[in-house]
């Protein structure tokens, strides 16, 4: 199992318990590690709080990733806290529903400007802030959540596509910014799970239906193995990985007719 005793990580993208960011939380705090876990808005609050209860020592901090204010104070706090940061966890996403509703084609002006500041543009507002915290470390580990609906067109998915391939092009920019400093950043692209979030997809069994059909190990995935390969890529392990979007979505990229 890996070890990250005296590591300390930001957890964003917890939502509730079957939460991807979640599933790495425990993970990680499994291994050792200490953690700052936000929620965003006091609907989610005591929810994350009672999930956290049982973490060693964690910060439970709130956080509205377009709200440059909250992620300044998120890193006054973890500094104040741990003094420096060794890995960030993005799992913040989203998309009104009307837009992952209407054809794309719809897309307002101000779905398109939510969905891209939310799910693309926080990582690298997150990223700037854990910067400084990760280079007292003498480098650290970048890692957010994608979907294959960023290269491909996935039906009702519409705006969330755009946002992602943006978050991925995010990615190997920020991978070329922070490589000098020891600071890898790289993607998990995940296959459906049943989320919060992927509840606003209309159809979504049918997705998870389509994935046991269609993808070579006939399954679809669960958080559990999303958790495990997001522990290599903050791990050691992956020390000679950044820029890269590690598809754990049994197989199913590969597949064509």
């Amino acid at each position: 199992m890996t070890d990250l005793s005296g590591k300390t990580g930001l957890i964003v993208g917890v939502a509730n318990k079957r939460s991807i960011s979640w599933a790495i939380a425990r993970a990680a705090a499994d291994a050792g590690a200490r953690l700052a876990v936000t929620y965003q808005g006091e609907r989610l609050e005591e929810n994350v709080r009672d999930l956290c209860a049982g973490l060693n020592d964690p910060l439970v901090l709130p956080l509205d990733v377009s709200d440059d204010e909250q992620i300044t104070k998120v890193f006054e706090e973890v500094e104040k806290g741990f003094g420096g940061l060794d890995f960030l966890i993005h799992g913040a996403a989203f998309a009104p529903r009307d837009e992952l509703a209407s054809p794309f084609v719809q897309t307002s002006r101000q779905g398109f400007r939510v969905s891209l500041d939310i799910s693309a543009y926080s990582l690298i507002a997150l990223a700037r802030g854990a910067m400084p915290l990760m280079e007292r470390r003498g480098g650290g580990s970048i890692v957010t959540l994608t979907y294959l609906g960023s290269t491909r067109v996935f039906h009702n998915y519409n705006v969330m596509g755009v946002a992602k391939a943006a978050l991925e092009a995010s990615v190997r920019y920020l991978a070329a910014d922070l490589g000098a400093k020891a600071i890898r950043v790289n993607a998990i692209s995940a296959g459906p799970i049943k989320t919060l979030a992927a509840s606003g997809i209309a159809g979504f069994t049918d997705v998870l239906q389509h994935y046991r059909d269609r993808a070579p190990l006939r399954r679809t995935i669960d958080t559990s193995e999303v958790a495990d390969a997001a522990m290599f890529l903050i791990s050691n392990a992956s020390r000679a990985i950044t820029a890269e979007v590690l598809m754990v979505d049994a197989g199913y990229h590969a597949t064509g007719m």
